[in-house]
């Protein structure tokens, strides 16, 4: 405990580095599974093609993918950029079905009122479908979100700068203590994103207030 209220500046500093590089791939990896998600519910001949595909892009070794992206990319080994792109990769592998499995949620008859009501294909996903798909996309967002404060720690093995620092500063010097540190760290910092997905969820669900009340 001494030794984490010594350090606790530089917990803090790395701790904002590793929600930038966590946090941000989640909303770009969103942002592109929207679309992918949507696809896959609405085109049955692209579904299995999209699945798989973006399936088996979470099979990649993340070390393996912060190595091999620098020169995909032209950046240094050092550069942030490489961990971003990779977590959304990775996010994007995880939410493209929990989006589709959210759209394919709505119930039918809701859809189908939708459509009475003159609702085209676009302003029903956006107005009826997403929204009420929320519920199941926040669930595999939390999903991720875990899992990237996880492997983000996994990039300070090529020196990049977050909280897994303290995971291979305290194993190379036999230190149990700040790999504690890092662990402790990395669950408060993964504990802080599932709450603020479960608020914003609440936030723009507020039906389901009203229904459990």
């Amino acid at each position: 405990m001494t030794w984490a209220l010594d350090h606790i500046g530089d917990i803090m500093f790395r701790a904002g580095q590793h929600a930038w590089l966590a946090g941000l791939p989640l909303v770009l990896g969103l942002v592109i599974a929207l679309p992918l998600g949507w696809l896959a519910a609405r085109r049955p001949r692209l579904r299995a093609l999209l699945l798989t595909t973006t399936g088996l892009l979470y099979t990649i070794p993340s070390l393996a993918l912060f190595i091999l992206l620098p020169p995909l990319l032209g950046t240094k080994i050092l550069d942030p950029v490489n961990v971003i792109v990779a977590m959304t990769v990775y996010t994007v592998a995880l939410l493209t079905r929990t989006v589709a499995d959210g759209l394919f949620s709505v119930d039918g008859s809701t859809q189908q009122a939708a459509i009475a009501m003159g609702y085209g294909s676009f302003a029903r996903f956006r107005a009826v479908d997403l929204p009420l798909a929320v519920p199941v996309i926040a669930a595999g967002l939390r999903v991720a979100a875990v899992s990237n404060v996880s492997i983000v720690s996994v990039s300070s093995l090529i020196g990049i700068s977050q909280l897994g620092y303290f995971l291979t500063d305290g194993y190379a010097r036999s230190f149990p203590t700040e790999v504690w540190v890092g662990i402790v760290a990395c669950l408060l910092l993964a504990l802080v994103f599932d709450l603020v997905i479960q608020v914003v969820s609440r936030v723009l669900t507020p039906w389901t207030r009203t229904v459990a009340a």
